[in-house]
C-alpha cells in the first residue's frame, strides 16, 4: 500500500473515466482509487470491466463533492495522505505526485498542497497562434486567495482573464487556498479539520476547508514542479442557474463560518449590496434563471444561517491568527473593472 490515496469522485463521467483515469494510473505513485456517487451511467460496470486493477467505492446515493469524498474518504484503510482528483483531469507528467509528497514530507506545518493546474483546452478567446502554449486553468491555475469581501482568485487567473505559464508563480509560497479539482491534504489535518461541509454540497467547500486550516495555523501551497491538466465545468458549465445558486449561497455560508467577528457585520453588509448588484446585472442582460438563482441563494442562506452557529462559534475559539495574510484587504471587483487590474501581479503591487 502507498502512502498516498489518489481518489476520483465520479458522478456519470463514465466517458471522462475511459479518457482520462489510464493518464492517472500511468503517471501516479499513489494508490489510485474511484469513488462513485451513484452514477447512472454505467460508469461503475465500465470501471470494473476495463480497470479492475482499480478499487472502486460504491456510493448509495449522489452525496455531492463534499459529503461523496467524505464518506470515501472515510471507508479507506490509514494512508498519511488524500489527493483529491477530478474526473476531468489528465495526468502527462511521470511521478507528478512525488513532488507534492516531498514537499509535504519536509514541511509538516503544511496541511495541503496543489499542482499547477493547467487547462487542458486554450480559452476560447485565444486565437489558433497561441492555441499550443499552456495556460492556466480557472479553477485553480497556481494558487487561491480571497479579496476583502470573499471573492476568490488565483495566481494566473483573475475573475475571466486566464494568464499563460510562463514561469511566473514557480514560487512556492503560502496560499489562503489549493483547488479541489486536484488538492492533496494531510490525513491528519482532514481529519482534524472535520473535512469537507457536506451542506456545502459542492462548490467553494475545498475553499471553506483552506480557510479553516489556514485560520489553525496550517500553511496551503501550490507545488509548480507538478502539473495537471483540467478540462473544467465538466458538471456544470459556467452560467448554469444550479451553479451561480451553489456558487453565491455557498460563498455566504463560507464568509458566516470563518470571518473573524470584528469584520463580520461590516463584511456581509457589503456583500448584500454587492449580490443584489450582481443580480440585477443578470436581469438586465435578460437572464433571469440567474436573477432568480442570485435571489434564492440569498434566501437559502439566510435560511440556512442558523445551522452554522455552532460551526462559528468553535473556529473563533481556535483561531491562530486574526486575519488570514491571503484574504486581501481590497475588493476585487473594484480593483478589476474599476481600476483595470486584471492580472495576479497587478493586483498584489496595490
Amino acid at each position: 500500500m502507498s502512502r498516498l490515496a489518489i481518489v476520483i469522485l465520479n458522478w456519470n463521467g463514465v466517458e471522462m473515466m475511459r479518457q482520462y483515469l489510464p493518464s492517472v494510473i500511468e503517471n501516479s505513485v499513489g494508490d489510485v482509487i474511484v469513488a462513485d456517487n451513484a452514477s447512472t451511467d454505467g460508469s461503475v460496470e465500465m470501471l470494473l470491466k476495463d480497470f479492475p486493477q482499480v478499487p472502486v467505492i460504491v456510493l448509495e446515493q449522489n452525496f455531492g463533492f463534499a459529503e461523496g469524498y467524505n464518506r470515501a474518504l472515510a471507508q479507506l484503510p490509514d494512508y498519511d495522505y488524500y489527493l483529491l482528483l477530478n474526473s476531468d483531469v489528465e495526468i502527462r507528467q511521470k511521478d507528478w505526485d512525488v513532488p507534492l509528497l516531498q514537499y509535504m514530507d519536509a514541511h509538516p506545518d503544511c496541511a495541503a498542497c496543489q499542482p499547477k493546474l493547467l487547462a487542458l483546452r486554450p480559452p476560447k478567446t485565444v486565437n489558433s497562434q497561441l492555441s499550443t502554449v499552456n495556460w492556466f486553468e480557472y479553477a485553480g491555475a497556481a494558487g487561491g486567495f480571497l479579496d476583502q469581501y470573499g471573492y476568490p482568485f488565483c495566481r494566473g487567473r483573475v475573475m475571466d482573464t486566464i494568464e499563460q505559464d510562463e514561469g511566473q508563480y514557480d514560487e512556492t509560497v503560502p496560499l489562503l487556498w489549493g483547488t479541489g479539482a486536484a488538492l492533496l491534504v494531510r490525513a491528519t489535518d482532514w481529519r482534524e479539520s472535520g473535512g469537507l461541509d457536506s451542506r456545502f454540497f459542492a462548490h467553494m467547500e475545498e475553499i471553506d476547508l483552506c480557510w479553516r486550516l489556514r485560520t489553525m495555523g496550517k500553511s496551503i501551497v501550490c507545488i509548480a514542479q507538478s502539473c495537471a491538466y483540467h478540462l473544467g465545468g465538466a458538471t456544470l458549465h459556467q452560467g448554469n442557474p444550479r451553479k451561480t445558486f451553489l456558487n453565491f449561497r455557498n460563498n455566504l455560508l463560507m464568509l458566516y463560518k470563518n470571518l473573524p467577528d470584528h469584520e463580520l457585520k461590516s463584511v456581509m453588509r457589503v456583500r448584500c449590496f454587492l449580490d443584489y448588484l450582481a443580480a440585477f446585472q443578470f436581469l438586465l442582460k435578460g437572464d433571469t434563471k440567474n436573477f432568480s438563482a442570485v435571489i434564492k441563494a440569498r434566501r437559502a442562506f439566510h435560511q440556512m444561517r442558523p445551522d452554522f452557529d455552532k460551526d462559528r462559534r468553535h473556529i473563533q475559539q481556535i483561531r491562530q491568527n486574526e486575519r488570514v495574510p491571503e484574504r486581501t484587504n481590497f475588493s476585487l471587483l473594484w480593483q478589476y473593472y474599476v481600476k483595470g487590474k486584471k492580472t495576479f501581479k497587478a493586483l498584489m503591487e496595490l
